[in-house]
């Protein structure tokens, strides 16, 4: 009972202080994404030698921005409730999960794309199917990808916080 009391005092506290504006976690979640898409805009001009808009967007690529927001999130969670706690637990769980999803089923799911794709282009024009629009083939991340988008996730929940300190928030 008393473990519970102490829960809601201090849950109650720190919602009645705070505001979404000042949701640390998520915050650091939604920076860190845009730091990726914008990220990606710029590698894409750099491989690609050309502006493409869509990056802001899109998904796949270099760094990876879901590995990103989840990392931030996770790595948040753990500075303001504590490394031990069950919600840095669940938000590791679940940066885990997509960390895994972003090189591994999507990654493949790009690649058979592509091959039916491939298919899809030498079928005769009479063929049912030869109309039909292309599969999206950059759909997943390669390891590469999504360790950089882990470590730009991290570092922009450290920054993030180091701003709250300074600001006096923290």
């Amino acid at each position: 009972m008393g473990d519970a009391r102490a829960y809601s005092s201090s849950s109650s506290s720190s919602s009645s202080s705070s505001s979404l504006f000042y949701n640390y976690p998520l915050i650091s979640a939604v920076v860190a994404f845009a730091l990726a898409q914008a990220i990606k805009f710029f590698t894409t001009w750099y491989k690609e030698k050309r502006w493409d808009v869509k990056q802001f967007v899109a998904s796949g690529g270099m760094p990876s921005s879901h590995s990103a927001t989840v990392t931030a999130l996770a790595i948040a969670i753990g500075i303001q409730d504590g490394f031990g706690g069950p919600l840095f637990a669940i938000s590791m769980i679940l940066a885990s999960v997509v960390m895994h999803d972003a090189f591994g089923i999507r990654l493949h799911a790009g690649k058979q794309a592509e091959v039916l794709n491939q298919i899809v282009c030498e079928l005769p024009e009479e063929h049912p199917l030869a109309v039909t629009r292309p599969l999206r083939e950059l759909l997943g991340h390669t390891p590469t990808q999504v360790v950089a988008g882990g470590f730009l996730g991290l570092f922009t929940a450290v920054v993030v916080h180091l701003i709250d300190v300074i600001a006096g928030r923290t």
